[in-house]
């Protein structure tokens, strides 16, 4: 066996492999006579199928698989000898030669790259900084009470937030167009269920009551046909209802999952869960910001299968995402380019991490796993069950371990960095409406 070695890019590498001839004869004639004991042959006895018989209908099949283990070993070999990160999966090709002892073969591969962490003192974070009060409880209390709204009939003329039944039916040029009649059709006025022209005309009017009016259509509504057109609805008011909105007492702390209906327990549970979605959330995004740090400080290579491999992956969650979806993943198919900007931001993020875990001996100990599983554990009804759930599988501490090495990133960089502190607001943290 004979190997050598040519750089072809940064990160591609290609090597020569030699491969004696009379070695694999001899190991697939070996293969052969072993195989030729126990094969079964029309006309001949177990264990007695002539060579020559045995090597023209298996032969092929054995030159291909000593061939292939032989040139997995060669390569390991070189590889090994040479100290190369081999990422991905090598491309064998085979090579013209007027040699009669030996085959010649090339590897086509990507290593990975040569990573130093780089300084992280003048990168800068900003953190949000966000203190939960009785304010923030009060607000959390309020959309609460209205997510569990009921609506009780009212004599009077609609107004924003009630619940309206009506018929409705549109006519374009005084012919009714597809999708432009319903009956018994309930809108909450505000909510923006209808274009708000449709809405204003609702408004003011009361049940038993029929309107005629025209509206015009957005240039970019999504029906081509319809927009900028002008059309006119015919609408009937079955019903007005007023909404309801609880009052925060005993039974809406019970509706609360707090068994005895005591108010002050069930504001203490909603201020701890805010907390721990308020705490959860700043570090989100100061681990994003961390994380985009490290890819602008780390301008890396990027072996292009690792980035092939990352794709294929988040193209089968994505298809198993829509089967659990009910979706018919032939109906939709999947591009890989819709897939590669993630992939390669992975990719690079787990090439950086992994080396300044690394440098930085900032593993994940035992004990911040643990101490991570009963935080998560603590917004379940039975906390100890969750943690015997995550302990009871590998794969699911993993994903602990994981989070907690990335923690310890993050904390590593903010150590370096040039941190500020900013008062977050707390709907724009929560992704709440204003």
């Amino acid at each position: 066996m004979e190997a050598t070695t040519a750089q072809a890019n940064e990160l591609e590498r290609r090597i020569d492999l030699s491969i004696a001839i009379e070695n694999v004869e001899k190991e697939m004639d070996q293969r052969l006579k072993r195989k030729g004991k126990s094969i079964k042959m029309p006309g001949f006895r177990p264990g007695k199928v002539p060579f020559s018989l045995v090597k023209q209908q298996y032969g092929d099949q054995a030159r291909h698989e000593v061939l292939s283990e032989e040139l997995d070993r060669v390569f390991a070999e070189t590889i090994t000898s040479q100290k190369m990160r081999v990422a991905g999966y090598p491309r064998i090709e085979a090579k013209t030669t007027d040699s009669t002892t030996h085959l010649e073969f090339s590897a086509i591969f990507e290593v990975y790259p040569e990573i130093t962490p780089a300084d992280m003192s003048t990168a800068e974070v900003e953190r949000p900084v966000l203190e939960v009060t009785a304010a923030e409880v009060d607000k959390t209390l309020d959309i609460l009470r209205k997510q569990r709204v009921s609506y009780e009939d009212a004599e009077r003329a609609a107004t924003k937030e009630d619940r309206v039944v009506i018929d409705f039916l549109g006519k374009k040029d005084g012919v009714p167009f597809q999708g432009g009649e319903a009956k018994d059709y309930p809108i909450v006025l505000g909510q923006n269920m209808m274009l708000p022209d449709f809405e204003n005309a609702v408004e003011g009017t009361k049940a038993g009551e029929s309107k005629t009016f025209d509206l015009a259509f957005p240039a970019d509504y999504h029906a081509k046909d319809l927009a900028g057109q002008t059309v006119q609805f015919e609408i009937t008011v079955k019903q007005v209802q007023a909404p309801k909105v609880p009052d925060i007492d005993g039974e809406f702390a019970r509706s609360m999952g707090i068994a005895d209906g005591d108010v002050a327990k069930m504001r203490a549970e909603i201020e701890a869960n805010l907390k721990r979605e308020v705490k959860r959330r700043i570090e989100g995004k100061v681990k994003d910001q961390v994380m985009e740090a490290l890819i602008k400080a780390n301008q890396i290579a990027t072996p292009m299968a690792l980035i092939d491999m990352e794709i294929q992956r988040l193209m089968q969650a994505a298809r198993q995402d829509m089967e659990q979806r009910g979706l018919k993943v032939a109906d939709m198919p999947i591009q890989p380019e819709w897939f590669a900007d993630q992939a390669r931001r992975r990719v690079v993020l787990g090439l950086i991490l992994a080396e300044l875990v690394k440098a930085e001996k900032l593993q994940a100990t035992p004990e911040q796993v643990r101490a991570m599983v009963e935080e998560a554990a603590q917004s379940y009804e039975h906390p100890e069950e969750v943690i015997r759930w995550y302990y009871a599988q590998s794969q699911r501490l993993g994903e602990i371990e994981g989070l907690a090495i990335e923690n310890n990133v993050v904390e590593w960089v903010l150590g370096k960095a040039i941190v500020t502190d900013k008062a977050a607001v707390f709907d724009e943290l929560m992704g709440q409406k204003q």
